[in-house]
Parts: structure tokens; C-alpha cells; sequence
């Protein structure tokens, strides 16, 4: 296991226990339908909420709010077509990140709600 696999699951695994906190239902964790995945997929108050989780390392390039390019967020939108038409869920969809920064004495979560707008 490679070390920027332990932090992304790091990451996860903190923004899951963060979300929770904060009373959101966990449905998915790395969903997958053929390429595509999406990295959280929770609800609350009647939302579906596709979390998107990105993890950065102190001292990093670029915080991991600067991670979400056009692409990407293309590939969410699917994936989350893809999720919505499997389990024929009728709910308004909204698009979060979680952006998560290890430090070595602790870690910071952020969670950014309506991080990404969709176009559908």
C-alpha cells in the first residue's frame, strides 16, 4: 500500500467521521459503476449529497480545494447520474467536497458545502 493510498484513506475515513458528526446519513463509500466512482454518497434532510474527499499532506503544492478541475467534476456529474438511475432516487442532488490537510500534530477538515454547481 502506497503512501498516498494510506492518506486518501486517511481522508475518508476523517470525513466520514466528520459528515456523521454533523448528522449526515452515510449511503456509499467508492461507489463505482464501470470508471467512474464517487468517494461519498450521504443524505440528510431529504438531500442526496455526493462528497467528493480530497487530501493533501502538510506542506503540499496545492491545498486540496484546488483539486476539483472541470474533468473531474464532469465524471462526478456521471457517476451521480449513474448512482441516481440505479437506485431510481427522486431527491435534489447537491455536489460537497471535504478537503482534508495532515498535519503531524492532527488534521484539519473542512467541509465545503455546494462546492461544485451542476449543469444538468
Amino acid at each position: 500500500m502506497t503512501v498516498e493510498w494510506q492518506i486518501g484513506l486517511r481522508g475518508e475515513e476523517l470525513a466520514v467521521r466528520h459528515l456523521e458528526g454533523l448528522g449526515f446519513r452515510i449511503l456509499d463509500r467508492n461507489w463505482r459503476a464501470g470508471r467512474y466512482e464517487l468517494d461519498i454518497v450521504a443524505e440528510k434532510e431529504g438531500v442526496l449529497h455526493v462528497v467528493e474527499v480530497k487530501t493533501r499532506r502538510a506542506g503540499g503544492l496545492t491545498r486540496p480545494e484546488e483539486a476539483i478541475t472541470p474533468a473531474k467534476f464532469r465524471a462526478l456529474e456521471r457517476a451521480a447520474s449513474l448512482y441516481i438511475e440505479r437506485y431510481g432516487l427522486d431527491m435534489e442532488v447537491q455536489f460537497d467536497l471535504v478537503a482534508v490537510d495532515c498535519f503531524p500534530n492532527g488534521d484539519q477538515v473542512r467541509y465545503l458545502p455546494d462546492a461544485m454547481l451542476p449543469c444538468w
